[in-house]
């Protein structure tokens, strides 16, 4: 049984987690501290098409797969839990 990543999962983990750690974990405390919410964040997210992963894109969603989003999940956690159940609750 193969358990590697394919192409197209291996690219969304490295450009989701490239996006925590360059546009998250810069202003992720100050969020918490302020008990504000990522607006900019989300929007950046729902450009790239985060905020629908494993939908059909005829519904308006990425047509990605279900393992594509608990990556996605998984790599905004390691830096912010917050906006990662934003993309979750969105979801």
């Amino acid at each position: 049984m193969n358990f590697e990543l394919d192409d197209d999962t291996q690219l969304l983990q490295r450009t989701v987690r490239d996006f925590a750690r360059q546009e998250v974990r810069p202003v992720a405390e100050e969020l918490d501290r302020t008990k504000a919410f990522p607006y900019e964040l989300v929007a950046k997210m729902g450009a790239l098409g985060w905020m629908g992963i494993p939908f059909p894109e005829e519904y308006g969603g990425a047509g990605g797969t279900s393992l594509q989003y608990a990556i996605a999940v998984e790599e905004l956690t390691r830096i912010d839990s917050s906006v990662a159940i934003t993309m979750c609750a969105h979801t």
